[in-house]
């Protein structure tokens, strides 16, 4: 039986994400193009792929039950079968005779011919009753609240309890579920029209918040991309406000210099580049070199010189202490903010990595400042809601440099940015911060703090 081409495409990125720790929205635009995929089956092969990755760990909980073994006892090419077909019988209308039997035929091909009678039981268990009754038996093996949300919604309950925490401390604890929702939601294309180099198209949807932001409606934005040089491009918007929050804290003075410290892979530095033309100079740096050629790359529409640099941050701004007058630091994070976009990031970090992280982004947050003169912004920017990444480190930080630096109110910045009310808590001395939330802003779960380094 020969495997549609869709499936084998979907199998394939399912396969590379599990194995090599590979970034599904990197490799599936690639696979699609090879496989020289119509629209009907690039949309099926993008279901396939991402439903799959989204509610892993509640298939894995099936399988479990179907297959009366541990999912980590089960071979990781039969697995990632089981996976997919899973999906596709209790998550879509594909028939489930085909279902099946494209399942038991990935896992000939791609994991032996040993494992297709295990495989074909599994899958025939799976497809004898409706995804209702699998729900209940799922959730029948929960032992508290937190445990049956992590299966429900299919997050992993470290992940649960970090939303619930985050959420209560904006007295918001009842979004929960929303939030939780919200992450398996598949989230629309989000593009921007860099600041006096594009303007939206006229037919676009504009968004609700950034002034650069709009929808462009379906179909891939990538011609719409190379058409406008990259001076219109896929952003999302907390991303762009985020930006925006640094260029628009205060008027820019002819002369300024502005860096941006942790720049892969160069969204924000597309945005800060256009909106500093002709007023003030960017520099960039990235420690990854593919991350950095990525910057490089998003910078090609914009009309200046911009040296991206490949150092660790944290050493990088030795070279122009106090030489900045506005520094953002998108520190690296756990990526709990954009699992509606990477999915995979749910399954790949634990709770043993936090500490780890927010070592690092007190550390970058430190270099920031440093790399500030007198009056100088530092905008402090995670993709994470988690307490410990933002408001932690951010306190922490302000404790470290008490009496040099002093927090700004970033909430009143992006008020005065956006184009809409914007539903953000009322700030307070010790939460003038602004915390974006897929379910209740449409964006990622971006935060922003910003500090202004004391003359």
């Amino acid at each position: 039986m020969k495997i549609q081409p869709a499936r084998r495409v979907a199998y394939e990125v399912l396969s590379a994400v599990s194995e090599s720790d590979a970034y599904a929205n990197l490799l599936l635009p690639v696979g699609i193009g090879r496989a020289g995929l119509g629209p009907a089956d690039a949309g099926l092969a993008t279901e396939l792929t991402y439903g799959t990755l989204r509610r892993r760990g509640y298939y894995d909980a099936v399988i479990e039950l179907a297959s009366r073994r541990k999912v980590a006892a089960i071979d990781a090419p039969v697995l990632d079968a089981l996976r997919m077909t899973a999906h596709q019988l209790l998550s879509t209308r594909v028939a489930s005779h085909a279902a099946v039997h494209e399942g038991v035929e990935l896992v000939r091909v791609y994991g032996g011919s040993s494992a297709t009678g295990f495989a074909n039981g599994v899958l025939r268990s799976i497809a004898r009753d409706d995804p209702g009754t699998w729900r209940e038996r799922v959730l029948a093996t929960a032992r508290n609240t937190d445990e049956r949300l992590s299966l429900e919604h299919a997050h992993p309950t470290w992940i649960v309890r970090a939303f619930r925490r985050a959420l209560a401390a904006e007295g918001r604890s009842d979004e929960l579920e929303d939030l939780l929702a919200a992450d398996n939601a598949s989230p629309s294309v989000t593009m921007a029209a860099l600041t006096g180099l594009a303007d939206v198209p006229e037919d676009a949807v504009r968004t609700l918040y950034s002034p650069l932001g709009f929808r462009a409606g379906g179909g891939d934005p990538e011609p719409l991309v190379i058409g406008s040089g990259g001076r219109l491009r896929v952003q999302d918007e907390g991303s762009q406000l985020a930006a925006l929050a640094l260029t628009r804290a205060r008027d820019i003075r002819a002369g300024e210099r502005w860096l941006d410290l942790c720049a892969g892979p160069g969204g924000k530095t597309a945005v800060l580049a256009a909106e500093a033309r002709g007023e003030a100079s960017v520099d960039a740096n990235e420690v990854s070199p593919a991350r950095a050629g990525l910057v490089r790359r998003a910078l090609e529409g914009i009309p200046a010189t911009i040296e991206v640099s490949e150092e660790d941050g944290r050493t990088r701004v030795e070279r122009d202490t106090g030489g900045y007058d506005r520094v953002l630091v998108d520190a690296p994070c756990t990526g709990l903010g954009a699992l509606r976009r990477r999915p995979e990031a749910r399954w790949r970090k634990g709770p043993e990595d936090v500490p780890q992280l927010t070592t690092l982004q007190g550390e970058l947050f430190d270099a920031g400042v440093r790399a500030l003169r007198p009056g100088g912004i530092l905008a402090y920017v995670t993709c994470s809601p988690h307490l410990a990444e933002t408001v932690g480190v951010t306190r922490e930080g302000a404790r470290r440099w008490e009496g040099e630096i002093t927090q700004l109110d970033a909430r009143a910045v992006v008020r005065g940015v956006s184009r809409a009310p914007i539903d953000l808590p009322e700030a307070s001395d010790d939460a003038l911060h602004v915390q974006f939330w897929p379910h209740r802003h449409g964006t990622d779960g971006m935060f922003i703090a910003l500090f202004e380094r004391n003359a």
